[in-house]
């Protein structure tokens, strides 16, 4: 008992003491501070098993601050030195199970307008403070932050042209921000790791540091800034890690140009080692050197004079000789011609052996019998001769010499021949016909074999031997050959054949001179077209439109016309649209035709669905331009095959049409022609350089040619393909190499640049660079340099000039073009390559539903058209209008080798399934060509 009144004394001072205190709380409610200790009693201090962490306030969120003690009667909040009501804790009382002491759990809301309203030296700031029997404890101080990250960095990366091998750095300060922003680094859209590249340090002061710049660290590098509360996205930096050119070792240099007495030889080398990369400088200096040199001019030999004859031999002749040593023949002259030596009888027939004295004698008597037997009919001739001269020897003109006395050589073909033959026909399916002597044109036949032979229509020998059973079906007998022409052309009606050209007219292409080229010729072209159709072409343009046999109703016949706008189109392509081609107007608009016409039309863009989106417009009658379909839509009202360098559309209805394209990417490449003209100005010591820049087609590089010509200008350099890409590049054009002690370029035109826009728009006026060269004298007559056309971070070209400034030694450069293009109207059946007969025959075959898939469906596939077959089902003869298509696609080739192989092709495969075994025949004589199927 004497214990327990102690303890029972402390338990009632205790109960005092909270009795006080929770009065004294009561009576302090506003806003007055709580005691700091309250009565202690024997037991522990609190001991706090969480205190509150430093937060930060993201936008208008409160956050919770909590701390939790054991022992602990009480736990409170202060914060900025005051306490926190006691309305606004939350508490938690639990009981530690191992030790048995109970554990207070506190929380309280801080909320955004509260550290807003507070203004101290410090931030906001909050603690707890336990009480238990012992005392107090204070937890440690957490601080309470408002977090934002500003929108502009301070600083952002700046974009760099380095050379390869050069140090990168890229500053990045990242905007303000509480708490203050991580920094990471993106090169194009993918975050760069520096642990797995040594070479790249992202860890100096939010710095991007690449030690040795490589090609592969060029693009578009950003500064990525975040935080709690937000990211934020610096502005791209591009960097561009260039090479500068260097030149290649010299090349050997070239013999003496002059075969005889003084002349140049030359060694020439390249800006590829390395060659220049994205912008990098070009190499300086020249990349061609000659030097004069000297040859040993040949000496043709010549015979000395003849020796005296020798003395008679037994054989009674006598001999003398010569020798080719005045002079000898010297540096690869020629040798003496004629004989060095000679023989001749020494006894002038009267020789002493009588062996050799009979023989003379019948020899002698041989002789006379034959020179009385030529004079015989010698005289018979002339008298024979003289007998005739009465009939009409004055009438006889040149004409006969030349055209009318030959020998000519046909080879006809009977008819159904070809592809198309009759399977009941023998395998000799030729007829030799041989005409000698004067060509009459008395007899029918002989009319049909002259207009319609190998002699006035020169095509391109076609022999394919037939190996398939399926070829059999279509006509041709097994082992038979075809043997066809390609038409290059038909001349144009009233004019003559000349019988000169024909060979030449065999070739696929002809050279044209500068000055063949009319300075007024006329885009335009028109025929009078009826029932068998043709083909019209616009000379020397690449334009050209098929009218089909049958389009034109019998009977029927119309003036039908084709023209190209020479003027700027009146078509304004929107936004990033481009034109590329000419503007072609077909017509009349009212002709109804009743099967498609192809129209070709030649465009300048590398055609990639990948880069390019092209579509066909058509202008109304309004004036206005509306959308016919895209290249790669499926339609039935229009179709267009588009290849490298033209597109062929099959037409229901003409007007005017031009090609419009729209890049889908900076990849999108425009094909334009670069070409230099020179001439002399007014002043006899200057030259100028003029150069140009248009699309890669025909009709562009034309109008070029015909305003050169009229300014005088001289082709100077073959044009050449210059790929210009969307990637907003401009284009810079220089003159490079000018012989420094003959020549010199005025100052500020030895390079000038071009503005991408008036590039890639296909501007109206094509002259890009004029520069203008002075001679220092007038014994100067050569001129060599180099003309450079690159675009920036694009392709380059260069055109290497040499070329004489004096007019009587000017060498012309030729151009190219096709040999239809001569002949503007091309009517009835020789407009077309496949000969009627046999297109009827493929028509019957291919028309109609074939039990192994033999159909038109099949043609077209093999005729590489795999797209919008639906415009061919509508056709009264599918078959017909993918022939149509095949004759406007090899117009300049007339490539009917590679169409029986196609036909052959379709024969092997359909008839692999076959039971009937094949038999074994030899292999075509001609490989098949694809070049156009």
């Amino acid at each position: 008992m004497g214990g327990g009144a102690p303890r029972l004394h402390r338990w009632l001072l205790l109960l005092l003491g909270l009795c006080s205190w929770t009065a004294a709380l009561r009576g302090h409610e506003n806003s007055e501070a709580l005691p700091e200790s309250l009565p202690s009693a024997p037991g522990t201090l609190p001991h706090f098993l969480e205190e509150p962490d430093d937060s930060y306030i993201i936008k208008s969120n409160p956050i919770v601050l909590r701390c939790r003690a054991v022992p602990a009667m009480q736990i409170f909040f202060k914060c900025n030195g005051e306490w926190v009501h006691q309305n606004e804790h939350v508490s938690h009382e639990s009981l530690d199970e191992a030790t048995g002491l109970k554990v207070r759990e506190v929380s309280i809301n801080v909320t955004r307008q509260q550290v807003e309203d507070f203004h101290g030296p410090e931030d906001y700031w909050c603690q707890c403070v336990a009480w238990s029997h012992l005392g107090t404890s204070k937890s440690r101080k957490a601080s309470v932050r408002i977090a934002y990250l500003r929108k502009n960095f301070e600083q952002d990366p700046q974009g760099k042209e380095v050379p390869i091998e050069g140090m990168i750095v890229l500053h990045c300060r990242p905007p303000e921000g509480v708490p203050a922003a991580e920094v990471e680094w993106l090169k194009n859209e993918e975050p760069i790791d520096s642990n797995l590249d040594e070479n790249i340090d992202t860890r100096a002061d939010h710095n991007l540091i690449i030690r040795q710049a490589r090609l592969s660290d060029s693009g578009n590098y950003t500064c990525m800034a975040a935080n709690i509360v937000a990211k934020r996205r610096s502005l791209s930096a591009t960097v561009v890690v260039y090479v500068n050119g260097g030149w290649s070792s010299w090349t050997e240099w070239s013999s003496c140009n002059a075969r005889c007495g003084r002349g140049w030889q030359k060694r020439s080398r390249t800006c590829t080692n390395p060659a220049p990369l994205n912008g990098g400088a070009f190499c300086e200096g020249m990349s061609v050197q000659k030097i004069t040199c000297t040859s040993l001019c040949p000496v043709d030999g010549s015979w000395e004079v003849w020796s005296e004859w020798s003395v008679c031999s037994p054989e009674c002749e006598h001999l003398r000789v010569r020798e080719c040593a005045a002079p000898e023949p010297r540096n690869g002259g020629k040798h003496c011609e004629g004989l060095s030596q000679e023989s001749e009888n020494c006894t002038e027939g009267l020789c002493i052996q009588d062996v050799e004295r009979g023989a003379d004698v019948a020899l002698y008597s041989g002789l006379a019998a034959a020179v009385l037997a030529v004079a015989v009919l010698a005289l018979g001739v002339t008298l024979y001769r003289r007998s005739q001269s009465e009939y009409g020897v004055d009438v006889i003109d040149s004409s006969a010499l030349t055209g009318g006395f030959q020998t000519f050589n046909f080879k006809t073909v009977r008819q159904g021949n070809s592809l198309l033959l009759n399977s009941s026909l023998q395998p000799e399916l030729t007829v030799s016909r041989t005409y000698s002597g004067p060509i009459c044109l008395q007899d029918p036949l002989d009319k049909e074999l002259m207009t319609e032979s190998s002699l006035f229509n020169p095509l391109a020998d076609i022999k394919v031997k037939v190996q398939s059973s399926f070829m059999v079906s279509l006509g041709v007998t097994e082992r038979a050959e075809f043997h066809g022409k390609a038409h290059p052309g038909t001349f144009p009606h009233g004019s003559p054949r000349p019988f000169g050209t024909l060979q030449a007219r065999n070739k696929a292409m002809f050279i044209q001179n500068l000055a063949s080229i009319s300075s007024s010729s006329e885009l335009r072209s028109t025929a009078l077209f009826g029932h068998l159709g043709g083909r019209l072409v616009v000379p020397n343009t690449g334009v050209s439109l098929l009218i089909p046999h049958g389009a034109i109703p019998e009977e029927s016949s119309w003036e039908i016309y084709l023209a190209i706008t020479q003027k700027e189109s009146s078509l304004e392509p929107e936004g990033p649209e481009v034109l590329l081609g000419p503007e072609v107007s077909c017509g009349p608009p009212e002709l109804a035709v009743s099967t498609p016409c192809a129209l070709s039309i030649p465009h300048c863009a590398h055609a990639d669905p990948q880069h390019w989106s092209i579509h066909l417009k058509r202008r109304t009658q309004q004036g206005k331009w509306e959308e016919v379909m895209s290249v790669e839509e499926e339609t039935t009202s229009c179709y267009c095959l588009l290849d490298p360098y033209a597109c062929h559309i099959l037409l229901n209805s003409f007007g005017t049409y031009a090609l419009i394209g729209e890049p889908i990417s900076d990849c999108a490449v425009r094909q334009l022609k670069v070409a230099v003209f020179g001439c002399l100005s007014c002043n006899s010591l200057d030259y100028n350089l003029r150069v140009y820049c248009v699309d890669n087609t025909p009709c562009a590089f034309q109008e070029v040619v015909s305003d050169e010509r009229l300014q005088g200008g001289q082709l100077l350099e073959e044009p050449k393909l210059l790929h210009f890409k969307g990637n907003t590049c401009s284009l810079q054009i220089s003159v490079l190499d000018v012989p420094p002690f003959l020549w010199r370029i005025k100052p500020f035109t030895a390079c000038q640049e071009v503005p991408f826009s008036r590039v890639w728009r296909g501007s109206p006026r094509p002259l890009l660079g004029a520069f203008s060269l002075e001679r220092f004298s007038p014994a100067t007559t050569q001129l060599c340099c180099t003309v450079c056309v690159r675009q920036l971070q694009g392709h380059e070209q260069l055109l290497h000039v040499q070329t004489s400034v004096l007019e009587a030694e000017r060498e012309n450069i030729p151009f190219f073009g096709h040999e239809d293009s001569a002949f503007p109207a091309q009517l009835g059946p020789k407009a077309f390559k496949i000969p009627r007969s046999i297109r009827q025959r493929i028509c019957a075959t291919f028309d109609a539903p074939g039990a192994k898939g033999k159909d038109w469906q099949l043609l077209a596939q093999k005729n590489s058209i795999s797209r919008n077959l639906s415009f061919f089902a509508t056709q009264s003869s599918p078959s017909a209008v993918i022939l149509d298509l095949w004759e406007a696609r090899h117009q300049h080739d007339g490539d009917l080798d590679s169409l029986a192989c196609a036909l052959e092709e379709i024969g092997r495969t359909h008839s692999k399934p076959s039971e009937v075994p094949e038999p074994e025949l030899d292999e075509p004589e001609f490989p098949c060509s694809r070049k156009g199927l």
